[in-house]
């Protein structure tokens, strides 16, 4: 994929967490917004509305767009020239983009609930993100999305407030995340489901032969030479793998789904074990965010205009090429 996904955007879609497990209601056309009435029908420019606050489809088409762009193009291939028989790739890009549009929103009004707001200042960096943001846009791409400056303006208020709020319900999660809980390790393994298979296996190795050989032979799971973190193997075979030293055996270890002999190469990678850690960090966060947001989420009336939205198609178009949405917001707003 693209460099930004793997980079900038990466970054932020991190702090949102996973997409919203949002359940929409039925939807239908026509009526005005009603904060009074958050289960209101919804018109035929309304995607879809949460708590009677709704997002229109060119507030929509925004995120549609730029993840249409970002993940359309793998390896400098267009994908979106090429016929893989089926529509997957625009209904992942739909469902992401109607997805996190409905977390967002979901979690301003948890904001709310928490007292948690933007500042002047944040607004005002908000502000000149969107005059960037429009200012970057040509005529084929305003006409497609239909948005104004100030779609774009709302959109990155919600986006802040939404990543704003994330950051304050993690706050309180602990930094530290200690060598061994994180550590990664290089190993060569040999899997095997019979008894009979792990001894002709240890009988081999016993008398010289290489471990590659030997697991060219016997290997049953695949993949040889991986890289081992805590909780990719049964908990008997896990804790005498990583009391290995570098060109450690252990001996045949019999777990519930069958035998393992594995051999350290390295037993601490020091470049994987820091990415290890930061990936633990962030499910620390995930998970204190999810268990204040989901009982929220389950409170808040929610109406989809399915129709509209399955009406939408996707532009491939040389004009139609924005995708810096997201990374605009960060050199403004990060």
């Amino acid at each position: 994929m693209r460099r930004q996904i793997a980079g900038k955007w990466k970054k932020q879609a991190a702090l949102l967490g996973l997409a919203a497990a949002l359940s929409f209601g039925a939807a239908a056309c026509g009526g005005e917004e009603d904060p009074e009435n958050p289960s209101r029908e919804l018109s035929d420019q309304e995607v879809f509305s949460i708590n009677g606050k709704s997002c229109t489809l060119a507030q929509a088409k925004i995120f549609l767009t730029n993840y249409q762009n970002l993940y359309g193009t793998a390896y400098g291939v267009n994908l979106w020239e090429h016929d893989f028989g089926d529509n997957s790739l625009e209904k992942y890009v739909k469902d992401l983009s109607i997805s996190q549009m409905a977390q967002i929103m979901s979690m301003d009004f948890l904001a709310e609930q928490e007292e948690v707001a933007l500042t002047q200042e944040e607004n005002e960096r908000i502000e000149e993100a969107a005059e960037a943001y429009y200012a970057s846009l040509n005529e084929a791409e305003l006409s497609y999305m239909g948005i104004s400056q100030g779609d774009v303006e709302e959109v990155y208020r919600q986006y802040g407030l939404a990543n704003k709020l994330y950051q304050y319900l993690t706050s309180s999660i602990s930094d530290e995340v200690s060598d061994d809980e994180a550590r990664v390790m290089e190993v060569q393994r040999i899997f095997v489901t019979s008894k009979e298979a792990a001894d002709e296996v240890m009988a081999r190795l016993a008398s010289g032969s290489d471990f590659m050989n030997v697991a060219a032979t016997y290997n049953e799971s695949g993949q040889v030479e991986i890289n081992l973190s805590r909780g990719q193997l049964p908990q008997e075979v896990e804790e005498v793998v990583f009391a290995l030293l570098p060109e450690e055996l252990t001996e045949c270890i019999q777990a519930e789904d069958g035998y393992y002999v594995i051999k350290c190469i390295n037993n601490y990678n020091q470049e994987l074990t820091d990415a290890s850690k930061q990936m633990i960090l962030e499910k620390r966060r995930k998970e204190a965010f999810e268990d204040v947001y989901e009982d929220f989420i389950a409170q808040l009336p929610s109406v989809f205009n399915e129709e509209l939205w399955e009406s939408v198609e996707l532009v491939n178009s040389e004009e139609i090429s924005t995708s810096n949405f997201f990374e605009i917001y960060e050199s403004y707003c990060d």
